[in-house]
């Protein structure tokens, strides 16, 4: 396979790292985001990442029952590096070189996030984790990954879920929920399609960056997209 981009930007969310368990990290399913995203950097693409912490802490929900909202976001963002530290443990087990800029600064555990610093650990060929979203609360790690994604120049943005692209609606709640393969900003804005978060998708659409929301348990997804793939997901543009 030819990959179609040669530098890309994957959004991982915490819950997937949990598979069936109610939090967490799973080791198994570690090991396959991990061999996912081998595949990607076998085929001589660029691999960033974003990874959220909602397996071990979700900021929204904190607040919501009398929590402050910024102290609860920084909470999550700290749970988005433990997600990326263990990461980056398993890629480089599997011979990968890895490094992790975190958008709060801990000297002692990763880099902090320094745009040229990123890009050159692209271009030799490193996969980069960019860590505790933006630094800001009030911000979604889907809004990080828009924005790391237009910092670093990423050709596409690759948003991988549990289902195997967009839906009309939930598909979980309704059996009749209808598959969109392809769709614009502005329709899933004005349908309030829950894809990533608003701010995100306005992001995107400003900047014209192209979102793929994929299945990420579909064994070789990950690298069918990015070779162009019309046939995985959903491509939204």
């Amino acid at each position: 396979m030819e990959p179609r981009y040669k530098r890309i930007l994957l959004k991982l969310s915490g819950e997937a790292l949990m598979g069936d368990q109610g939090f967490g990290i799973r080791p198994d399913i570690l090991q396959y985001v991990a061999e996912e995203i081998r595949s990607v950097h076998d085929l001589g693409v660029q691999v960033a990442v974003v990874v959220g912490g909602g397996n071990i802490f979700r900021g929204i929900a904190a607040s919501s029952y009398g929590m402050d909202r910024a102290s609860a976001d920084h909470m999550g963002m700290l749970a988005t590096v433990i997600n990326s530290l263990a990461l980056q443990g398993t890629l480089e087990g599997k011979g990968l070189q890895t490094r992790v800029q975190s958008a709060i600064s801990m000297h002692e555990v990763c880099e902090p996030f320094i745009l040229r610093r990123a890009v050159r650990h692209l271009e030799k060929k490193r996969i980069v984790i960019f860590a505790a979203g933006t630094g800001s609360p009030y911000f979604t790690t889907d809004t990080a990954a828009v924005l790391r994604a237009q910092e670093i120049h990423a050709e596409i943005l690759l948003k991988a879920t549990k289902v195997n692209g967009v839906y009309d609606s939930d598909p979980v709640k309704n059996p009749e929920a209808r598959f969109i393969r392809n769709l614009s900003y502005m329709e899933v804005l004005e349908r309030q399609l829950q894809v990533m978060d608003m701010t995100a998708i306005s992001l995107a659409m400003d900047n014209g960056l192209p979102l793929s929301v994929f299945d990420l348990l579909g064994k070789g997804n990950a690298a069918r997209v990015v070779c162009g793939d019309e046939g995985v997901g959903t491509l939204i543009r």
